[in-house]
């Protein structure tokens, strides 16, 4: 047997594992399914050594092929180890989606119709250099009963699968199947394609990586796909804002972690306030080692300032690096720029005027949109929701951050008493 054909083997009985296994993991009992993630954190926190062992081995082995941001994603430390535990225990604590009633009503003619929440079925998630999201896929999908296929990128191959390893013993002792939670065992490329051709087994993908990887699964994908595009984020500087709100929710958006999707990308400033708040702004930016770049009235306020092209607006840095635009028409123009070269991700406005925070976040067409504060609460944890397996760029079928409550769908139940359709 060929390589291709091994490949496509393998992936195919992963694949029926998992929808075979899909009945039983969407009827465990809430407490079974908390009492799993609780264990999997405590195996995780307690085999943190050996995790930060394989993980080393992934950094050392792709340190010259990536940048300083997207190994910053790849790393995983004691503490983030620990905000890993962290995550799954609040999970673990969430309201259980599944069962629930999500409307009620009566007909005429006596039918009783209930709407009940149901898990998705089986959900294959493609990432690439952020190996936790090994770990908040496997919690998300048990607490919604859906069954997993992981397909992670050769970056963190030995840190993912060191963490489905742990999770999967976890599994095991609470008398799971064998299908809930599985991983490709191949960072071949072939592997992908399978997937997505797997229509008869997956219900969803949920892409993480870059560009190219999200326009694959888009274009070849035969599963119903949750995209998680790029993270052109904004924030938007209005000429009500406060100077050191300002200065301090800004910096932070794009320096505290200038690598992950909720980093803003791109700051928008009222004329006004260019001699007023980018100053401090800026030089804020300097300190930390941001590179910036603008347009020729930024420019004039500092010569650090680098000339900003027509491609800036639209690219995710995911670095130290952040463009700056002047806006002269007020936030009608702010908005347009967002709606033209955002991503539909997250976008913040800085602003004193409630009425003009308020037609912000209205008119925005994003999935969050936020006033005065950092695009990097982006995420799910800080949602309440635990942890999510990403930011869904997507109207359909779930949009922001995809927690448990994302990972479900609904049925109707209709009670009668022999009622018959005239």
């Amino acid at each position: 047997m060929n390589k291709k054909n091994q490949i496509e083997k393998e992936v195919l009985e992963i694949g029926a594992k998992a929808k075979n296994s899909s009945l039983d993991v969407s009827l465990l009992p809430t407490k079974v399914k908390n009492q799993v993630i609780i264990q999997a954190a405590e195996n995780i926190r307690n085999n943190k050594e050996s995790l930060i062992e394989e993980n080393s081995k992934d950094i050392e082995e792709h340190k010259s092929s990536l940048n300083s941001a997207l190994l910053d994603r790849l790393l995983l430390d004691s503490g983030r180890i620990d905000n890993i535990c962290e995550g799954l225990i609040d999970i673990a604590k969430l309201e259980d989606p599944i069962g629930k009633v999500l409307g009620r009503w009566s007909r005429p003619n006596g039918l009783k119709i209930e709407r009940v929440s149901i898990p998705l079925g089986v959900i294959g998630v493609i990432y690439e250099s952020r190996p936790n999201v090994a770990a908040d896929a496997a919690a998300l999908c048990l607490k919604s009963g859906n069954t997993l296929i992981l397909r992670g990128g050769k970056e963190s191959f030995r840190s993912s699968n060191k963490l489905v390893k742990l999770i999967k013993q976890s599994m095991e002792k609470f008398g799971l199947p064998d299908g809930a939670l599985q991983n490709i065992p191949t960072t071949d490329r072939l592997a992908v394609g399978v997937m997505l051709k797997m229509d008869k087994f997956i219900d969803v993908i949920i892409p993480r990586g870059g560009r190219s990887l999200i326009e694959r699964v888009s274009e070849e994908s035969r599963v119903h796909v949750i995209k998680h595009l790029d993270g052109i984020c904004h924030t938007y500087i209005h000429k009500s804002s406060d100077p050191d709100i300002c200065e301090r929710v800004v910096v932070n958006a794009k320096m505290r972690r200038p690598g992950i999707c909720g980093a803003t990308e791109t700051i928008l400033c009222d004329e006004e306030v260019l001699e007023s708040h980018i100053p401090k702004v800026i030089n804020s930016l300097k300190k930390l080692g941001c590179e910036i770049r603008g347009d020729d009235h930024v420019r004039k306020i500092d010569s650090f300032v680098l000339p900003a092209s027509l491609e800036d607006w639209s690219t995710e840095y995911l670095d130290k690096i952040v463009s700056i635009k002047t806006i002269q028409k007020g936030p009608e123009e702010a908005i347009k720029h967002v709606n033209q070269f955002g991503s539909g991700h997250t976008d913040a406005i800085i602003s004193e005027d409630s009425e003009v925070a308020e037609y912000f976040l209205n008119n925005v067409d994003s999935g969050i949109v936020m006033h005065n504060t950092s695009t990097q609460f982006a995420d799910g944890g800080e949602f309440g929701m635990g942890a999510e397996i990403g930011i869904s760029t997507s109207k359909v079928h779930a949009r922001g951050p995809v927690g448990v409550a994302q990972l479900t769908s609904f049925k109707y139940k209709v009670r009668g008493k022999g009622q018959v359709r005239p």
